[in-house]
C-alpha cells in the first residue's frame, strides 16, 4: 500500500500541481489569441511582494456597469490569475470568470470586482502552502496571504469602488489555491468573509486539520468545497476529513457547501463549470450580513 500511495502522489503531482505552475510560461502559449473580455485588464506594473523579494502581476476584471453605475462592488480576490480571464495567458484552459459574471451582471443576480494574482510559476508550491512540506520545501504562504491582505487589498480599494468589509471580500482558488484560500479566511477571519475552497491540495498540507480545527472562522463565514469524483482517493478522502473539522468547530452547516461532482476531474473545466453555482452561493442576497 504505501508504493501505492507515494505512485498515487506521483501522479497528482503531475496533473494537479505541475500545470497550473507552467502558466506562466508565457512565451510557450503567446501565440493564442485572448479571450478577455472588454472588463479584463493588467493591472499596471508587478507588485513587489514584502518578504519574498519578488514581484508579482496583477489582473483585474471591472463588471459591465462599473464605468457609468457610481456604485461599490463586492470584491473576489484569485489566485492563479493567467488561468482565469485568458485561453493566451493560461496554461491549460481558463475558468471563464469574466464570461461567467458578465452573464450574472445581464441577468440582474451578481456584480463583482475580481482581482487575480498570477502565480509564481516554480515558486507556487510553496506560495500557496502555509506550511513546510520535506518535497516542495519551505511554506512561503502566510508572507503571500499577507501581501494580499496588506498590500494588494489596501490598492485596490484605494483606487477602485469597492465593498470593503469582510462581509463582501471573498477570496478563491483551486488545488493549491484552495488550500491557500481556506488558510486565508482562518487567518484572517476579520478580512474575509467567505472562501471557494475548489480542489483543494490538503494532502500537501496535513496540519491544515489541526490549524482549521484550532482556529475556528465565524459562524457567519461561507465556506465552498468542491472536489471532483475522479481527483484520486486521497483528495475526496481530505475534503470530507475537512468538512467534519469544520462541523466540530461548531460551522453552521446553513454556511458551508460540500460539492462532490462525480465524473468531475482536476482541471480548469471543471471549476469554470463549477463557478457560476458557487459564487450564487457565496454572495447570496439573502445571506448578506
Amino acid at each position: 500500500m504505501p508504493a501505492l500511495r507515494r505512485a498515487a502522489l506521483s501522479i497528482l503531482l503531475g496533473t494537479m500541481l505541475c500545470a497550473p505552475a507552467l502558466a506562466a510560461d508565457a512565451p510557450a502559449i503567446a501565440a493564442k489569441a485572448s479571450t478577455a473580455l472588454p472588463g479584463v485588464s493588467l493591472l499596471g506594473e508587478p507588485v513587489p511582494m514584502p518578504g519574498l523579494e519578488r514581484k508579482r502581476q496583477l489582473r483585474l476584471y471591472l463588471p459591465p456597469g462599473y464605468a457609468t453605475s457610481g456604485k461599490r462592488y463586492p470584491v473576489l480576490y484569485m489566485h492563479d490569475g493567467q488561468n482565469l480571464f485568458d485561453v493566451a495567458s493560461a496554461f491549460s484552459g481558463e475558468w471563464r470568470v469574466d464570461e461567467t459574471i458578465d452573464a450574472l451582471a445581464r441577468e440582474g443576480r451578481l456584480e463583482l470586482i475580481v482581482v487575480g494574482i498570477d502565480n509564481g510559476g516554480d515558486k507556487r508550491l510553496t506560495e500557496l502552502n502555509a506550511w513546510d512540506h520535506e518535497k516542495f520545501g519551505k511554506g512561503e504562504g502566510p508572507a503571500y496571504t499577507d501581501f494580499i491582505v496588506n498590500t494588494v487589498k489596501p490598492m485596490i480599494d484605494r483606487q477602485y469602488r469597492t465593498l470593503p468589509g469582510r462581509a463582501h471580500t471573498a477570496i478563491m482558488g483551486s488545488s493549491m489555491g484552495g488550500l491557500a484560500s481556506h488558510y486565508a479566511l482562518a487567518q484572517y477571519p476579520e478580512v474575509f468573509g467567505k472562501a471557494g475552497v475548489f480542489s483543494p491540495a490538503y494532502w500537501t498540507a496535513q496540519p491544515v486539520f489541526g490549524f482549521v480545527s484550532g482556529k475556528p472562522v465565524p459562524k457567519d463565514a461561507r465556506l465552498y468545497l468542491l472536489m471532483g469524483g475522479k481527483e484520486g482517493a486521497q483528495m475526496n478522502a481530505d475534503v470530507q476529513r475537512m468538512a467534519q473539522v469544520l462541523k466540530q468547530t461548531g460551522h453552521p452547516a446553513g454556511n458551508t457547501v460540500l460539492k462532490t461532482v462525480p465524473g468531475a476531474e482536476h482541471n480548469e473545466a471543471f471549476w469554470a463549470g463549477e463557478l457560476r453555482e458557487a459564487l450564487l452561493w457565496m454572495f447570496a442576497p439573502d445571506r448578506a450580513r
